[in-house]
């Protein structure tokens, strides 16, 4: 097997095809592949973070943002490689960009296995009073402090249909 990765880096627009390939190489549809592309070509993506090997690009996250509330961010999709898998790569990118998030104060919500999640910080319970057009059972929530806000998640329209 290759060298691990070994650095957390944004993605550059030289990193999209590969970025590409790995979202359909990760997920069993093209849905992700096109939610990342649609999030771009609607000026909604925040950040795009990758974890690099030196063999290529072995992970991938998206943050956008969201309608509402304004401010807040999604974290969707988040991919590793197949090869790649159950080696802990996915929780290092996504804690590296919880820690980010909470330097600068954002608010980030995510839909997804919350055991998953949590050990990133990210709150069922906290994320409890939202409201989604996704299963809030699945929802989970970061952002300083402890409450437990009451708000309407409002996806960016790129989100239809995934």
């Amino acid at each position: 097997m290759p060298a691990a990765p070994d650095f957390m880096r944004p993605a550059r627009t030289d990193d999209f095809a590969a970025i590409d390939a790995l979202l359909r190489d990760a997920f069993p549809g093209p849905q992700e592949a096109a939610l990342v592309r649609d999030l771009r070509a609607s000026g909604e993506m925040e950040l795009e973070m990758v974890m690099a090997a030196p063999d290529g690009i072995v992970a991938h996250l998206a943050l956008s943002r969201m309608v509402a509330p304004s401010g807040w961010l999604a974290l969707a999709p988040v991919a590793v490689a197949p090869a790649w898998q159950g080696k802990r790569i996915g929780a290092r990118l996504v804690a590296g960009v919880v820690r980010l998030m909470a330097i600068k104060g954002v608010t980030v919500v995510v839909l997804g296995k919350p055991s998953f999640y949590a050990r990133a910080g990210f709150s069922s319970a906290r994320a409890a009073r939202l409201t989604s057009a996704y299963p809030v059972e699945y929802l989970g929530i970061v952002r300083p402090g402890t409450d437990a806000p009451s708000e309407k998640l409002v996806y960016p329209a790129a989100f239809d249909g995934v």
